[in-house]
């Protein structure tokens, strides 16, 4: 347990988190399915798919969160990906936190 906090505190303190944008997302694919295509790369921590309030359906675009650098990689290093007959759009993200891009807006 305490192993595990100290590697919370440590990312929090860095604010190195790997992420990955991806558009052109088919309509009919779920987080769910995202998690499971780009677990083949890594470990996901994390799949965050916007949904539209006004529609219900979601915004075509997700972020995509790894362990390690590593696995960001082994993502980058394919030439395309494709789900349910449609390319894929992957760009790397820098991450920053919140106040930083609350700094960056005034």
């Amino acid at each position: 347990m305490a192993a595990a906090s100290v590697v919370r505190a440590v990312r929090r303190r860095s604010g190195r988190l790997f992420d990955i944008f991806v558009a052109e997302v088919p309509w009919t694919v779920s987080t769910k399915e995202l998690k499971e295509y780009f677990s083949q790369f890594g470990s996901v921590q994390r799949c965050q798919l916007p949904f539209d309030k006004d529609t219900g359906f979601h915004r075509r675009y997700c972020w995509i969160k790894f362990s390690t650098q590593q696995d960001v990689q082994n993502v980058l290093q394919k030439d395309s990906h494709i789900l349910e007959g449609a390319k894929l759009t992957l760009k790397q993200q820098p991450h920053r936190r919140r106040s930083q891009r609350k700094n960056q807006s005034e």
